[in-house]
């Protein structure tokens, strides 16, 4: 008897998010206690400025996000100084003011230590009246803020600047696809730029630091990547499909803002003497296995890791093979290893950041979303107040360390939820032959990713000799989305020098 396969109305794809996030560790629903604590909070209305902060509500500040994004956590503005640089300020929303350390809210924050984000449900870090509402900065609403200053010279370089808090008023929500569609001449100017007088001007100003910002970063060894994330479209609640999201100029403006504004909050914890969390990318764990896909497209890398010589190579690359790029740049990634978060004494030398090109990076500029951004946000609210830093180095040090596989987790939830529904899309296609690439190849198994649709698996069948950055042939025979599957059989595969 043929054995029945489940329709794909007949998938609960919900219900496969909630056991996801139980599966990896993450508490999926808030507590009474939590939940309780946060409704029991007030809106703040301000009718005069609180001591110790700058009014700079009259500022032309924008946000710019996704569409559908309410948890906003920061505001850009900028202005062109006399000898032609340009000062630029980011507002990042004051969570702390809000969640207090060791309330039940924080300690749920503590735990999960970031939103995550599968396509079909969105499990926030914090409850929606928080980061969707009092502690967003929503268009329109005063909202205190934590501001970090930077001046971008000439060059591209930047000069930190002053940290302080201040009152802000979002004056522009904007969204990413029509703001980058708009900036690199392909779509028309989004009407939330146009209703706002001033707005226009503001953006273009925006746009030319960020790419200064960006060149300059360029030339010291910044890694650009596209690996062409695949994202779940829904539509009336129901799943359409998956596309892969493109870079574009504004997501490029807003990278390079908190680039040099963690760069700049990382320079004020550091000249205030204090611990601090860092994120690093140590050198890649794989240099050989890059070396080798390297090669494999006729280019010689030195035999010790060298990020110019190595950005050099992907720009090359994604100038000659743009079709192809997204998955090198996979590959790359994974050769390289994850990023980490770690704990850093006074006066240490810091490990940096290999991929971005910074010696001193951290992550401050998503309180409403992850956890470390929180801890930096209390500790430079101390330094600002004259008291003590609210955590040991100790303290730091295990927050380091468990933040940094709560990220991995939350990465392996996304992972496994694309498959999920990628396995769901597929159910129909048992048989059928697609172009792939090798994007993991060990004693655990190896993996391929679809060129299209945008799905990843493993290959069951047919693996033996294939390496990372691989081009194959595979055919499909079988999907289980509730357990992530999607097994390959490799049919064809491309020589390797």
């Amino acid at each position: 008897m043929k054995k029945h396969r489940p329709h794909l109305h007949d998938i609960d794809l919900r219900s496969i998010a909630w056991h996801a996030m139980e599966k990896y560790g993450f508490e999926s629903r808030f507590p009474t206690q939590v939940m309780d604590e946060v409704n029991a909070m007030q809106e703040r209305i301000y009718s005069d400025i609180p001591e110790g902060f700058r009014d700079l509500r009259a500022l032309l500040w924008s946000s710019i996000d996704n569409h559908d994004s309410q948890d906003l956590d920061q505001l850009e503005y900028c202005e062109r100084n006399p000898e032609g640089t340009i000062r630029v300020r980011v507002a990042i929303a004051d969570v702390d003011s809000y969640v207090q350390k060791q309330s039940p809210t924080d300690e749920y924050a503590a735990h999960n230590g970031t939103s995550v984000y599968t396509g079909i449900l969105t499990f926030p870090m914090l409850p929606d009246r928080l980061s969707h509402g009092i502690t967003s900065l929503l268009q329109d609403k005063d909202r205190l803020a934590v501001i970090i200053e930077f001046v971008v010279q000439r060059d591209g370089s930047f000069s930190p600047g002053e940290v302080y808090r201040a009152l802000v008023r979002n004056k522009g929500k904007l969204v990413y696809e029509t703001v980058g569609e708009w900036l690199e001449g392909t779509g028309p100017l989004p009407k939330s730029i146009k209703d706002v007088p001033g707005l226009e001007e503001q953006l273009r100003l925006q746009n030319d630091a960020a790419q200064l910002l960006r060149k300059y970063r360029r030339e010291q060894g910044a890694l650009e990547f596209d690996t062409l994330e695949a994202e779940v479209v829904m539509e009336n609640g129901e799943i359409q499909g998956l596309v892969t999201r493109t870079p574009n100029p504004a997501r490029a403006l807003i990278e390079e803002f908190m680039v040099a504004a963690n760069g700049t909050m990382v320079a004020r914890l550091g000249a205030a003497g204090v611990p601090m969390i860092q994120r690093v990318v140590k050198s890649p764990r794989n240099w050989a296995g890059i070396i080798l896909a390297a090669a494999n497209l006729g280019e010689t890398l030195p035999e010790k890791p060298d990020a110019k010589a190595l950005a050099k190579f992907l720009m090359k690359e994604k100038t000659v093979d743009p079709l192809h790029f997204p998955d090198l740049s996979l590959a790359v990634i994974k050769l390289m290893g994850p990023g980490e978060y770690t704990m850093l004494e006074p006066g240490a030398t810091p490990t940096g950041h290999f991929a971005l090109a910074v010696v001193d990076y951290t992550h401050a500029t998503a309180p409403n979303r992850r956890y470390v951004d929180i801890i930096n946000q209390r500790q430079v609210k101390a330094i600002l107040m004259g008291k003590p830093g609210p955590y040991s180095s100790k303290e730091l040090s295990d927050r380091a360390m468990w933040l940094t596989d709560r990220e991995k987790a939350s990465k392996k939830v996304k992972r496994f939820m694309r498959k999920s529904v990628a396995a769901m899309l597929l159910e129909d296609s048992i048989g059928k032959t697609f172009d792939a690439l090798v994007t993991g190849a060990a004693d655990k198994g190896t993996y391929v990713r679809l060129l299209v649709p945008p799905a990843e698996g493993r290959v069951v069948k047919g693996e033996q000799g294939l390496h990372v950055g691989q081009n194959v042939r595979v055919r499909l025979l079988k999907t289980d989305p509730y357990n992530g599957f999607i097994d390959f059989e490799c049919i064809s595969r491309e020589k390797m020098v």
